[in-house]
């Protein structure tokens, strides 16, 4: 395949961690990448020395006059966008009982409504083509709603729940949909990314502030390579039949099939009282 014919990648959230791996990774393999932050400035290393082949753009994806903006850009540079990777995003902590109102909708207009109109923007150009690939970055958070994080899994639940709808209307049409759930990686999001609301009740000190605390502190030393991650994505879009989920890392892993075991068996217990519901008899 050669870089005229390779697919388009569109990239949120280049700057650092995920994205910004997976676009060094989808360049140096020779690929087409439109590669974008905030502040595209951050973006000229990245994108130095693969001329046409990369279109580093401004975006905060929580204006839609940006979003519009950069995909007409790159529909105009590339003529197509054939993968869309949602990646731009951040953590914020608290304890649910102390969660700030301004804090907890920014995090939700950055990743969840600016995933959601993204998505929107782009979805037209992939039904007129019949085919494309969404792969949305959500987390482990995303099955697991962790002390402390109950805002940031909230965001990640309703990324995976999209997706499912998603993913039910744009089969039929040739556009796959794969959700990435990450568990902790050596990326920022434990660090500079990070926002959080200090637990000052003392009745969380051992639930969301301790868990706060040790987020804090493997800060730099997480298991997960995000140049890996960023493999394992590229990998995924070339497969036949790609995953709707991909869960990366072995913390992860582990976690989220417990989690899924977990919450079948309980359902399951309960099936009795789930079926006696319904009105007797089907009646």
């Amino acid at each position: 395949m050669t870089s005229e014919t390779s697919p388009v990648w569109f990239i949120t959230g280049c700057s650092t961690g995920f994205g910004h791996e997976l676009a060094k990774l989808v360049l140096a393999r020779g690929g087409r990448a439109v590669v974008t932050a905030r502040d595209k400035t951050r973006l000229a290393d990245l994108v130095r020395g693969a001329g046409d082949r990369a279109l580093a753009l401004s975006l905060d994806v929580t204006d839609q006059g940006q979003i519009d903006a950069a995909a007409k850009a790159a529909e105009a540079h590339f003529g197509a966008i054939d993968v869309l990777v949602n990646n731009a995003g951040y953590g914020y902590q608290a304890s649910i009982e102390e969660g700030v109102d301004a804090e907890i909708r920014a995090q939700f207009d950055a990743n969840v409504f600016g995933l959601f109109a993204m998505t929107r923007t782009v979805l037209p150009g992939m039904r007129a083509r019949r085919k494309g690939h969404i792969i949305n970055i959500t987390s482990m958070a995303g099955f697991i709603g962790f002390q402390g994080s109950g805002y940031y899994a909230a965001s990640k639940h309703a990324i995976e729940g999209f997706s499912d709808a998603l993913a039910a209307e744009t089969q039929p049409l040739g556009i796959h949909v794969t959700c990435v759930e990450p568990g902790p990686f050596r990326t920022d999001w434990a660090g500079r990314s990070l926002t959080q609301t200090p637990v000052k009740i003392a009745d969380y000190a051992e639930t969301a502030g301790a868990r706060m605390k040790a987020t804090a502190a493997i800060s730099g030393t997480q298991p997960g390579d995000p140049v890996r991650a960023a493999a394992a994505m590229v990998e995924l879009t070339e497969a036949e039949h790609p995953p709707r989920h991909l869960v990366l890392g072995a913390v992860a892993f582990d976690g989220v099939t417990a989690k899924l075991r977990a919450r079948l068996a309980e359902i399951e217990a309960w099936r009795e009282t789930s079926i006696g519901a319904d009105f007797p008899n089907g009646s």
